[in-house]
């Protein structure tokens, strides 16, 4: 069976999903999700499970779905003109999707760092606790106290602690990065998204964000999109393969690097296609 063709020609073709992926507790639940921007059809009955406390990594071709499946977990294609969804997403066996939902909320409980570093033209203190002042704290010691926690686990402390008045616009651009993804852990959030972090940094930069990617394993659930086949096979557990926003194979890691069971997914990761 030729997948490639048969989604290139409309046709639907079942998930080859890993076996191992059942014995893990997901934090984030999809199924038969499907979007549209207006007639175009961009996700196609997408269903899968991303585990807690581990690194899931969506890889595939350009506009092949990734980061518009990253987007729809803390719903920010509802801001895309005649968007369309079916199906379902929950958190902590929550709808995403239930239409009494409070989106504002919802992304509390989500942090969102994207391709850019998007630091705020504001101290980088201020940076940090943004999402803490926006939720009512005000308290100066707990603002500083959360300020530190998300630094150090950002591993940004060292670099900046001296400087916490100044201006985040004045950090290089890995700090910039680092301090949004401080920003986005501030508060604790059930799920950290992350739109290639690193496609705008140099490689030096890259490895500093890789490197706080595995520290943050664990304690933090994380969905990653990346177009860098070597850097989903150094930072991920689990690896899932789109194309033409159909979900083609899913599993740890290590096997999908190794020894993907779908020709399709061979073809993709050692540079046949794609």
């Amino acid at each position: 069976m030729d997948r490639v063709k048969l989604i290139s020609s409309g046709r639907m073709v079942p998930a080859e999903t890993h076996e191992a992926l059942l014995e893990n507790e997901f934090v984030l639940s999809i199924e038969n999700f499907s979007l549209w921007y207006g007639s175009k059809q961009v996700l196609h009955q997408i269903s899968m499970g991303i585990p807690s406390g581990k690194v899931t990594a969506l890889i595939g071709p350009s506009g092949c779905g990734k980061s518009t499946l990253l987007r729809s977990v803390n719903r920010m294609n509802d801001l895309v003109e005649s968007v369309d969804v079916e199906g379902e997403m929950e958190l902590r066996g929550e709808s995403i999707y239930n239409s009494s939902i409070n989106v504002i909320e919802l992304r509390k409980r989500m942090g969102m760092v994207f391709q850019k570093p998007n630091p705020f033209p504001m101290s980088i203190f201020e940076n940090v606790v943004y999402p803490l002042r926006i939720d009512g704290e005000s308290h100066k010691g707990r603002l500083m106290e959360a300020c530190e926690r998300a630094l150090r686990e950002a591993a940004l402390w060292d670099e900046v602690k001296d400087r916490l008045s100044e201006s985040g616009l004045k950090l290089s651009g890995g700090q910039q990065q680092r301090l949004c993804i401080a920003r986005a852990i501030v508060s604790s959030p059930e799920i950290l998204l992350l739109d290639e972090p690193c496609s705008a940094l140099d490689p030096i930069a890259t490895g500093k964000v890789e490197d706080l990617i595995e520290r943050l394993k664990g304690e933090y659930s994380i969905l990653i999109v990346t177009h860098n086949m070597q850097q989903a096979s150094r930072i991920s557990d689990y690896t899932a393969f789109l194309y033409l926003g159909h979900l083609l194979e899913y599993g740890p890691t290590s096997t999908i690097f190794t020894r993907p069971r779908l020709r399709e997914t061979e073809d993709y990761i050692t540079g046949r296609f794609g």
